[in-house]
């Protein structure tokens, strides 16, 4: 059989590395030890897997995701073999973490290794205009896949302040904390605003991961 489908940049490229991208838009996790990843992000497998749910862990930790918008359904996912992964064909890149942390939206996050631990917090500065904003804190040593809508943006904070759409936000440095600033004034407000109410003030050592996307445009309702 002829195709264009089967092409060498839509076949399966035999690998034995723990997380690899077959392109940039499905994520490979060849499995020995466990993976947690988003409910529903499976797309394939070959080999004997098992998923289960995985349970939020201590009621402390339930609690902040019963009290949260950050809750992220996650599943371990075991056995011998590889299994795929996708998010509605988001752009995934892959962050290694060596003992330091990350700051995440759960909305991106799709899997990592199930030696991380992982809790929501509270984003440090995001008061009671903002509604209170929570984020997903990964830390230890290992891989984290997450999702961008779009090709991402990686920004040194280093150096002047780095401003961010909070809609735009996919991660940072845990070490970064993040002030909410707002450019509305009496002025703006009064000719119905910009749009562009709130964003985070990132400075420091670290980097700041952002996609070209607010996140999905909800459809008008209609009467």
């Amino acid at each position: 059989m002829r195709s264009e489908l089967f092409d060498q940049a839509n076949q399966e490229n035999p690998t034995t590395e723990r997380w690899s991208l077959h392109h940039r838009k499905t994520l490979r996790a060849v499995l020995g030890e466990p993976v947690l990843a988003a409910k529903g992000s499976m797309v394939a497998f070959q080999g004997q897997v098992t998923f289960e749910h995985k349970s939020a862990g201590s009621v402390g930790k339930m609690m902040r995701r019963l009290v949260t918008s950050e809750d992220t359904p996650l599943m371990t996912v075991a056995g011998q073999g590889e299994v795929f992964f996708a998010d509605t064909a988001k752009d995934i890149f892959l962050v290694g973490l060596e003992g330091d942390g990350l700051s995440v939206n759960g909305t991106s996050l799709l899997a990592m290794d199930a030696t991380l631990d992982y809790d929501v917090h509270r984003v440090k500065g995001a008061g009671m205009m903002t509604g209170g904003m929570f984020n997903t804190l990964i830390q230890g040593h290992g891989t984290v896949a997450l999702t961008s809508d779009g090709q991402p943006l990686i920004l040194d904070c280093s150096g002047p302040p780095t401003y961010v759409d909070m809609n735009a936000a996919v991660c940072w440095s845990a070490n970064l904390v993040p002030q909410v600033v707002s450019s509305m004034n009496m002025r703006s407000m009064l000719r119905g605003g910009t749009g562009e109410a709130f964003q985070y003030a990132f400075q420091g050592p670290g980097f700041v991961v952002v996609q070209p996307s607010e996140g999905p445009v909800l459809p008008p309702h209609s009467h």
